[in-house]
């Protein structure tokens, strides 16, 4: 059996398989709303053959964008443009969640093709909006970055109202599935981490104090939208700097995040820092953050999502043949390869004459693996006829 390929259920949802694109933040919308090069770039993975594709990081509010490129549903205007992307999704075979986020004290950056640090003169004469970000408390992400403005307790409402009100409007927009982002230092991440949490009052200090906010935010989350949809989250298991959250905290977490009706926890790492310092013990290669999601998933029960250089199908085979995730997702390697699921299934001999592509694209490439193969024949003396199918 390929566990890579076996249909998978999750609440009232089922996958075709146990490949996930990941969210990964494009830059390109326009005032929070999605334009054709998003339809473009999520209906290219569908048709790639993933079973499921998660619309990146989607802003719960206009100051919460991480950049000015960041696709929003703070308003009731944007739900048109998402449901053509869910479309576009769902009409080329696979499921569709979104990512909901805040961006926190990261929020009001640069486009990351441009940099990808804090907005410059260059930036604004470019038409970037800027803007004082918030957080948990008034220090910054890092050098350069500027000071933000730490949550009130009615800012804190407002923040969670905001969550569950977009992840409403994503489900008027038709998505299967919401995945909360708390990972990479943006706002509900930067709660549960030491080197960006310093607040006094019950939503700092001690780790249980430290994860309220963001067990709130679930909470409100899981009771606003259907009982039949999943719910995911995507946490930093490790900030992977000294004094910083600890795996050991995310087991604790993901236990906390399971009694509240959270299906997966999508295992990330790192994106938080303290001024001054830098990710110095994190080394990346193929699965590195695998063993993150192998230990959640042991020691808390929930399911869990493995990420990180995962590029081939035997190493994806192998983490979940081994018990160490229950979903593999990928990223960079989709944009790589946004067919990186056809060519598994080919890998592993579930089809062999491009059956599973598009039909479109199948016939065509029918004929060119044919020509090839015959060519490849004829060229060392197999089939003294040759060939050319076009």
């Amino acid at each position: 059996m390929v566990k890579l390929f076996e249909k998978v259920s999750l609440r009232g949802l089922e996958l075709k398989n146990r490949i996930v694109v990941s969210p990964m933040g494009m830059y390109s919308a326009e005032n929070g709303c999605v334009t054709p090069f998003h339809l473009v770039h999520y209906g290219k993975f569908a048709m790639g053959g993933a079973g499921l594709v998660i619309v990146e990081q989607t802003s719960v509010s206009r100051h919460g964008r991480i950049t000015n490129g960041d696709p929003g549903l703070w308003h009731d205007g944007q739900i048109d443009g998402m449901r053509q992307v869910v479309h576009v999704i769902k009409a080329n075979g696979a499921a569709a969640g979104i990512q909901i986020n805040h961006g926190g004290r990261k929020s009001g950056q640069q486009r990351a093709f441009r940099g990808n640090g804090p907005l410059t003169d260059r930036d604004i004469e470019m038409g970037e909006e800027t803007w004082t970000p918030t957080g948990p408390s008034d220090v910054r992400f890092a050098d350069g970055y500027s000071d933000p403005i730490p949550l009130s307790k009615d800012g804190l409402i407002g923040t969670r109202d905001a969550f569950v009100a977009a992840a409403r409007r994503a489900v008027l927009a038709g998505f299967d599935l919401v995945e909360l982002h708390m990972a990479h230092g943006y706002l509900l991440q930067s709660f549960l981490s030491p080197l960006a949490n310093f607040r006094t009052d019950e939503y700092g200090g001690a780790r249980e104090n430290r994860m309220r906010f963001p067990l709130e935010v679930t909470r409100a989350v899981r009771a606003a939208i259907p009982a039949g949809m999943p719910l995911f989250v995507r946490i930093s298991a490790t900030d992977w700097i000294e004094g910083g959250w600890e795996i050991e905290d995310s087991v604790v977490f993901a236990r906390e995040l399971k009694a509240l009706g959270v299906d997966l926890v999508d295992c990330s790492t790192g994106g938080n820092l303290r001024v001054g310092s830098t990710n110095a013990n994190l080394a990346r290669g193929p699965g590195y953050q695998v063993p993150f999601s192998d230990q959640i998933r042991r020691e808390s029960g929930i399911a869990t999502g493995a990420v990180g250089m995962i590029r081939t199908p035997d190493l994806a085979e192998r983490i979940l043949q081994d018990g160490k995730a229950d979903l593999i997702f990928l990223a960079r390697q989709m944009l790589f390869d946004p067919f990186w699921a056809h060519q598994a299934a080919e890998h592993f001999g579930l089809t062999g004459n491009f059956e599973a592509w598009p039909e479109q694209y199948g016939w065509w490439l029918a004929k060119w693996g044919h020509a090839l193969r015959a060519n490849h024949e004829n060229l060392h003396g197999l089939d003294p006829r040759g060939g050319d199918e076009g």
